[in-house]
């Protein structure tokens, strides 16, 4: 693994829910509003607004993520993108997964 992937994978730990973003992405804010409605406080990394967020983005494709953001952990797991978190909501298996991770009580 990169120096990059260890660095994502040290940024996700001990957090029950991490979202990378960009501030100008339409699907990253969708996600965190979606995530958030849930009364997750999940951990937001804005890539477009930190230092290395480049080589961020490419271990987050290194680690599987079809396009670099949003890409959403939940309990530690890379869950992917908007289509697997949509997809999750929609089968109705977000938010047991968001109570696993501790990301939500009720």
């Amino acid at each position: 693994m990169s120096l990059a992937v260890d660095k994502v994978m040290g940024m996700v730990m001990d957090k029950p829910v991490v979202i990378f973003s960009k501030s100008s992405c339409c699907m990253s804010h969708a996600v965190k509003t979606l995530i958030s409605s849930h009364g997750a406080s999940p951990t937001v990394y804005e890539l477009d607004e930190i230092s290395d967020g480049k080589s961020i983005e490419r271990a987050l494709v290194m680690l599987g993520c079809r396009e670099a953001v949003p890409a959403v952990f939940i309990g530690q797991r890379l869950i992917g993108g908007t289509n697997e978190v949509m997809s999750l909501q929609v089968r109705g298996k977000l938010v047991p997964l968001l109570r696993a991770a501790k990301a939500i009580w009720i």
